[in-house]
């Protein structure tokens, strides 16, 4: 029989389970308290009992996976440091530091599992302010380490510029770790043939490499560029123009319109007051016909009649 410890320890659980899983699916927004009570199967009294508010419980999801996580990525990170030391080390260790822990994580479902990889393309592309304040918050000495540990093994990026590069080459290669579509993406890498995750590591990282070592753009690439933003400012103001010259068009047709409505109503209005008016005219003079007859002279031949019968 389980005790009580034990079955709150079970339903917190099954809480951040459920959380984490909403998560990954649906982003930090798109995840409420109802669904989670609804996916843990309990009430949103337990989910207040343990964690008080969503962003209390979201901070439990995210701490109990990406704690673990950044402490084996600055111990490998140390390790590479200490066999590469200054400029020895290569963007490839950098690399490797970064990513092995997480993709060991992902076959041990005591800390992660299978879910952890999309766990964590979720955290890096979620754009809520919360899920970013939190990784600022919480992970900057790990994101600091990591930036310097590139600066020493790109000397020749500029630092600024690095810093842009890192930020778009590891959430991409974050999101392909991530995504669904890796598992469509492993046969056109392995060309049928079973290799480790190191192998699989190496092919998807020779490409982030490859662009955080990309030269800086020459003047020939940023004038062609010009050109194509000239070409495409000069196309939208010219449909700009044209949906300015047909919004005015029909602007200028339902005045007219309007104009030619009022000018009906007008019509029709005066048309009734005129027919109101001779029917109030033909009105009166009947009336005055029924209220004073016509009275005709009398006929002497009549008058004698009347008289001579009365005598």
């Amino acid at each position: 029989m389980k005790t009580g410890k034990g079955t709150a320890g079970d339903t917190k659980a099954r809480i951040l389970d459920a959380t984490e899983r909403l998560f990954i699916e649906v982003g930090y927004e798109g995840t409420s308290l109802r669904q989670v009570t609804s996916r843990a199967i309990v009430n949103l009294a337990a989910v207040n009992y343990h964690f008080r508010s969503k962003d209390i419980m979201m901070q439990a999801v995210l701490g109990r996976r990406l704690d673990p996580l950044n402490t084996r990525r600055l111990a490998l990170l140390d390790a590479c440091e200490a066999r590469w030391p200054g400029a020895q080390i290569r963007c490839e260790h950098v690399m490797g530091a970064l990513f092995v822990p997480a993709l060991q994580m992902a076959r041990e479902p005591e800390v992660g599992g299978p879910s952890f990889l999309r766990l964590l393309g979720r955290v890096y592309s979620d754009t809520s302010p919360f899920i970013q304040s939190y990784l600022l918050s919480h992970y900057a000495p790990v994101f600091g380490r990591f930036s310097d540990a590139f600066a020493r093994a790109l000397p020749e990026i500029p630092p600024q510029e690095l810093g842009w590069r890192l930020n778009f080459a590891l959430k991409a290669l974050a999101g392909v770790l991530a995504g669904d579509e890796l598992g469509n993406l492993l046969p056109a890498f392995t060309q049928g043939k079973a290799l480790s995750d190191a192998h699989v590591l190496a092919q998807l990282s020779a490409m982030v490499v490859a662009a955080l070592k990309a030269p800086v753009p020459a003047s020939q690439q940023l004038c062609a560029l010009q050109d194509v933003f000239q070409i495409g400012e000069t196309q939208h103001a010219e449909e700009h123009a044209g949906q300015a010259a047909l919004s005015a068009l029909a602007a200028e047709q339902a005045q007219r319109a309007d104009t030619l409505s009022v000018a009906v109503r007008k019509t029709r209005r005066a048309a009734r007051n005129e027919g109101a008016t001779r029917a109030a005219v033909t009105s009166m003079a009947v009336r005055g016909a029924r209220e004073h007859p016509i009275v005709f002279p009398s006929n002497p031949l009549d008058d004698w009649m009347r008289t001579r019968s009365r005598t």
